[in-house]
């Protein structure tokens, strides 16, 4: 008898099928994004024709990020080459993957800031992987959407221009939900192998231009603020 045919996700590779059998999840299975692909082919502004280089840089990036937030091997990693990646935001220090897990990862490592800690409206220092993600995922329901808008040069080193978008559905830090659009823009550099698997990543863009749109309301009491800890972990990120 035949498998049964498995789930695929249209934008986002490495999650189904048989050589994920074995893969650990940091939520115990495979993220479903349903709910953030809905979202991304209502707003976003490109369409790109299959197969064409801006097509697979998106889903290339798409990918990097699922495997970056739920995989919880480095090991299991297809996208990324684990042995060599490096990760900079605004031309910080490159981080190695380990040192990215020391930060918390996920959003903690794409929030650093050199900032006092008074001024900080998201301090990725008090933040861990899994409070970060439930915290953005509670504020964003629908997930953070993200697409390519240009890119510049091809493999091996992949330039490109990038938009993050989300509706501020939930409570953020005790912020009421607004349910207005939240984005941000910014450029990206991967360098890739012969197997397009990312090898280095630098990003560039304001954290503030997504910090302040998420606390734009006045602070509620923090008995309403802590509402935002019942709700359950969501599986849907951009």
């Amino acid at each position: 008898m035949g498998s049964p045919i498995e789930k695929e996700d249209k934008y986002r590779s490495f999650i189904y099928g048989e050589g994920e059998k074995n893969t650990k999840w940091v939520y115990g299975a495979p993220p479903n994004y349903d709910i953030v692909n809905k979202l991304f082919e209502e707003g976003r502004t490109k369409i790109w024709p299959p197969g064409s280089l801006e097509e697979k840089v998106q889903n290339l990036v798409k990918t990097m990020e699922m495997e970056l937030f739920h995989k919880a091997n480095p090991q299991d990693y297809k996208a990324i080459d684990a042995t060599k990646f490096t990760q900079s935001v605004n031309g910080r220090k490159p981080l190695t993957l380990e040192e990215i897990a020391q930060k918390g990862g996920g959003y903690n490592a794409f929030l650093q800031t050199s900032l006092p800690e008074e001024m900080r409206l998201y301090d990725p220092a008090k933040e861990t992987s899994q409070s970060s993600h439930k915290l953005f995922t509670t504020t964003f329901p629908r997930g953070f959407a993200l697409e390519v808008l240009q890119v510049y040069s091809g493999p091996p080193v992949i330039t490109y221009k990038f938009r993050h978008w989300a509706y501020m559905e939930g409570p953020f830090q005790g912020h009421p939900p607004t349910g207005e659009l939240v984005e941000f823009f910014g450029f990206a550099i991967f360098e890739v192998d012969e197997q397009m698997r990312v090898i280095k990543t630098e990003f560039f863009y304001d954290r503030g231009e997504l910090l302040s749109a998420i606390m734009k309301g006045s602070k509620l009491e923090s008995s309403f603020g802590d509402m935002k800890l019942s709700c359950p972990v969501l599986r849907n990120t951009g």
